[in-house]
């Protein structure tokens, strides 16, 4: 990585696009995103990809409801972080009680990303849940459904004057033989009046966060 004090080596990569951008060498020979000869460093074990190529299918919404069950079935354990309640709509009685609760309930499409098909059930038009209720009778195996978490906000600058917007913080920690939660974190803030989608990809922002004592 060129860096102002000159080149220095990475070790572990985070990636933030999909395989076929990621070298364009290997992948997608029109990717101006990715790394010319990163499979070839990956390869030999110059540089370590954190979440590798293929782990995408961990990215599936419904994988995360199902979490609980996995870790039962497969170190009969029970998990130490319980998840958010999470209703499954590809079972039936996931998908009857996200019907019955449309207008209560956070929709999420399970292969999407940044924010994009979630339909905030208090927040919907009429019309917006007349056509996710056909969506989830149509294809309820791509949707889950989670209860509204209300968001805290802060003071945002917006324009010239300083106005309340919705934020959430996402602590970062590493995990092995015992837990180290670094001293930071992301803040992203939804810079739209009301909204409580803090995605990037839908118009959202972050903030710096301190970490005091």
């Amino acid at each position: 990585m060129k860096t102002t004090a000159g080149k220095v080596a990475v070790h572990v990569i985070y990636r933030r696009i999909d395989d076929a951008f990621l070298d364009p060498e290997v992948f997608n020979k029109e990717s101006m995103l990715g790394v010319p000869g990163l499979m070839r460093a990956y390869r030999k074990g110059n540089v370590n990809i954190a979440n590798a190529v293929g782990t995408g299918v961990a990215d599936d919404k419904a994988i995360y409801a199902y979490m609980p069950r996995i870790i039962k079935y497969y170190l009969d354990q029970d998990p130490i972080l319980q998840n958010v309640q999470t209703n499954i709509c590809r079972e039936k009685e996931g998908l009857d009680y996200t019907l019955a609760h449309l207008d209560e309930l956070v929709t999420k499409p399970v292969g999407e990303s940044g924010g994009y098909g979630v339909v905030i059930g208090p927040r919907a038009t009429k019309k917006e849940l007349r056509e996710l209720r056909a969506l989830l009778q149509k294809q309820p195996d791509n949707y889950i459904s989670q209860p509204m978490i209300n968001l805290s906000v802060t003071p945002t600058l917006i324009g010239r004057a300083v106005e309340p917007r919705h934020v959430d913080l996402r602590p970062f920690a590493v995990t092995g033989d015992s837990t180290w939660v670094l001293p930071g974190g992301l803040t992203r803030v939804a810079m739209k009046r009301g909204s409580l989608v803090v995605n990037s990809s839908q118009g959202g922002g972050t903030k710096d966060t301190w970490v005091l004592g």
